[in-house]
């Protein structure tokens, strides 16, 4: 990882936000989306466009977080050669966007690169729990991104989903790759055994990565409580 994309993309968000001062473009997306969001997103009864554009923000903001967090993890559990790739994959999204996500300006355009890269940490998760029953780092993003792709849109969201697969699959289908994860199965048992220490060290290093909100989704008959930064990140 370098310092030097993390920083650049904590700076962009920074500048973003002050533009979204001026603008207010994504404080007037959410309200207007606020009729048609998904019948089983909950949002509180009073402020809830402010309670939606605190959930957004913190979605965006907390990536350069996870990017940290994730590193930090990664390097712990010694598996630095299977995160960095993914690493810059993300990085690359914010500092690189596809074309397809250049349509709106200031905060309002990164939620799309927001919700590239938490889909891609979601998708790689699902890849490695199938592959050796762990995944890579004990984050659910599921439930953000299920409201983030309704925010969006199904169409422009499933074109994210798209491009996120490429990645994926750009990564996967690599012979190396592959090799390296199976060769190193061993490793990936022992980093199971290491991630209910190491991740409760993380989250205590990193507090956005857990707690607690006011805007749930349900699935079921029961809502699920998102936690405050927008991430519902369990800790496993």
């Amino acid at each position: 990882m370098s310092e030097s994309r993390l920083l650049q993309i904590r700076e962009s968000i920074a500048l973003a936000r002050e533009r979204e001062a001026d603008s207010q473009r994504l404080q007037n997306f959410i309200e207007a989306k606020l009729p048609q969001l998904h019948h089983a997103i909950h949002l509180p009864d009073e402020d809830a466009a402010q309670q939606l554009m605190g959930f957004v923000t913190s979605y965006i903001e907390r990536v350069p977080d996870f990017i940290q967090a994730i590193q930090e993890h990664c390097e712990e559990a010694k598996l630095e050669k299977f995160s960095t790739i993914f690493i810059n994959i993300i990085e690359d999204y914010f500092l690189s966007p596809p074309e397809l996500t250049q349509k709106h300006e200031d905060l309002h355009a990164l939620i799309d690169e927001a919700y590239l890269a938490h889909r891609l940490i979601e998708e790689l998760n699902d890849r490695l729990m199938l592959l050796c029953g762990s995944p890579l780092i004990p984050m659910d993003m599921t439930l953000s991104n299920i409201i983030v792709h309704d925010l969006i849109g199904e169409e422009f969201a499933n074109e994210l989903d798209l491009a996120v697969h490429y990645s994926m699959e750009m990564v996967f289908n690599s012979g190396d790759f592959l090799t390296d994860i199976l060769a190193d199965q061993e490793l990936f048992c022992k980093h199971v055994e290491l991630q209910h220490r190491d991740w409760a060290k993380i989250v205590e290093k990193w507090p956005c990565l857990a707690g607690d909100s006011s805007i749930s989704l349900s699935l079921s008959h029961e809502p699920v409580r998102l936690d405050s930064s927008a991430d519902n990140e369990t800790v496993h």
